[in-house]
């Protein structure tokens, strides 16, 4: 039986595969290496989310680059994916601001395309790598309006900070009326069914003004200020 499955490996290209499988690992490497040198010493920065199908028309596109902008001249970074739509109103609001305006750009066959409103721009081929930089540097999460994509960095937000892997932190949902109809499966289906606690639905806001959102942020640390603490900086180290 083990013959067998030898001569199939070995058929099938297997070694060849795991070679450069193996060695995706030094690519891997050096894309976290290559975030944390550029975002080391950007902070404080905010991770804006949304959709890359809204083009600068939108009120969306409109209102992320407002938002983008207040943030930008309230002192923070401004992190988003690098590409078009909400991504590129976020980048091109801070860039208009004094924060640094920041893209996470991912290689992708259609839609991604890098946007050239940003002051630091790293390219990545992998989303965890890149999905790490965004909640890694992050103060505050803005979530837009957008897709299955928005929804992916939405719960992996989500699911950071209610587990403690990451500190507490704004995680704000811009939209009432987009928003309501997920807000309300979750209070019905997850929480009617205890799949969620009561106190996981806290940790969101929902906001619809561009002031508020800033507003929020600094509310937040008012008493404790951005840098994180000890044990904060600590499992940031094992995000």
């Amino acid at each position: 039986m083990r013959a067998h499955l030898e001569e199939e490996k070995l058929r099938d290209g297997g070694e060849g595969r795991l070679t450069r499988e193996a060695w995706k690992i030094f690519q891997i490497m050096a894309e976290f290496v290559r975030g944390y040198e550029k975002l080391v010493d950007v902070d404080p920065c905010v991770s804006i989310f949304g959709s890359a199908r809204l083009g600068p028309d939108n009120p969306w596109y409109i209102k992320t680059q407002e938002i983008a902008e207040k943030l930008s001249n309230a002192g923070f970074s401004v992190l988003s994916g690098g590409g078009p739509g909400i991504m590129e109103a976020a980048n091109k609001g801070a860039f208009h601001g004094t924060g640094y305006s920041i893209g996470l750009n991912i290689e992708l066959p259609h839609e991604q395309h890098s946007n050239p409103y940003q002051d630091i721009a790293i390219s990545f081929e992998h989303f965890y790598s890149r999905k790490v930089m965004f909640m890694k540097y992050a103060v505050a999460y803005v979530v837009m309006p957008g897709g299955f994509g928005t929804l992916d960095e939405l719960a992996e937000c989500l699911t950071l900070v209610q587990t403690g892997k990451t500190r507490r932190m704004p995680i704000i949902l811009v939209g009432s009326a987009f928003w309501s109809g997920l807000i309300a499966w979750w209070q019905d289906a997850m929480l009617g069914l205890g799949t969620i606690n009561p106190d996981d639905l806290k940790l969101i806001t929902v906001i619809d003004d561009p002031d508020e959102v800033v507003s929020a942020i600094f509310n937040h640390y008012e008493k404790r200020g951005f840098a994180p603490s000890a044990a904060e900086t600590e499992a940031l180290l094992n995000l």
